[in-house]
C-alpha cells in the first residue's frame, strides 16, 4: 500500500503519560531561575520556532506531492515534536511550586536549593546543589531534590551523619558544609 494513504499515528503525543520526575506528592519544586528557564523556552517555542516550522510545512505542501517531500515530511514531525514539548512545558510550568533557595541563606540546615559538601564512607568528599527535577543537571554537581542522595540530606544540618540506601547497600554520608545563595 503507498505510504500515501496510511494513517498517520499520534500514539506518541497522548498526553495521559504519566510525567517522569514527578514527585509522588505532585508537586514540582523549582527555582525562580529554574521556572523563567522554562518560560523562555516555553515562549520561544510558541513565538519563534513554531511559526517558523509552520511557514515550511505551508511552503512544502504547496509544492504538491507530499508523499516524497522531505521538507513536508520533516516539518510535521518536527511541528509534533514543537507541540508535544510545548504540552510537557505547560504542564510543569502549571504545577511548579517557586521555592527560592536565598531564605535560608545562612542556615545550616539542608533544604530545597543548597549547596551541600558531604563525606561518604570511603572518605571522598562530593559538592551537590539540590534543584527541580526540570532544572538539575548531573554532569555539574546538581541533582534533583526526589534524588536518593537529596532525599537522604534534606533537613539534615551540618555535622549529622545520615544514612543513604543503595543497591551495593547502605552508606553514611556526613554533612560537612551547607551554602545558599545570596538573595
Amino acid at each position: 500500500m503507498n505510504k500515501a494513504f496510511t494513517k498517520e499515528t499520534d500514539s506518541d503525543d497522548e498526553d495521559d503519560t504519566p510525567i517522569l520526575g514527578q514527585s509522588v506528592s505532585g508537586k514540582n519544586y523549582i527555582t525562580p531561575q529554574g521556572y523563567n528557564r522554562l518560560r523562555v523556552e516555553l515562549l520561544n517555542l510558541i513565538d519563534s520556532e513554531r511559526p517558523k516550522v509552520v511557514d515550511i510545512v505551508h511552503w512544502a505542501a504547496s509544492n504538491g506531492d507530499r508523499s516524497e517531500n522531505g521538507d513536508y515530511l520533516y516539518g510535521k514531525k518536527r511541528l509534533r515534536e514543537i507541540d508535544r514539548r510545548i504540552r510537557f512545558l505547560t504542564k510543569r510550568l502549571e504545577i511548579a511550586e517557586i521555592s527560592n533557595p536565598c531564605v535560608h541563606h545562612g542556615n545550616d540546615q539542608v533544604f530545597f536549593g543548597a549547596t551541600v559538601t558531604y563525606g561518604d564512607d570511603e572518605g571522598l568528599e562530593r559538592t551537590v546543589t539540590i534543584l527541580g527535577v526540570d532544572e538539575a543537571i548531573s554532569a555539574i554537581g546538581q541533582i534533583s531534590w526526589i534524588s536518593p542522595v537529596a532525599s537522604a540530606l534534606l533537613k539534615a544540618r551540618v555535622g549529622d551523619e545520615v544514612t543513604l540506601v543503595t543497591p551495593q547497600g547502605t552508606q553514611l554520608l556526613e554533612v560537612l558544609k551547607v551554602d545558599y545563595p545570596k538573595g
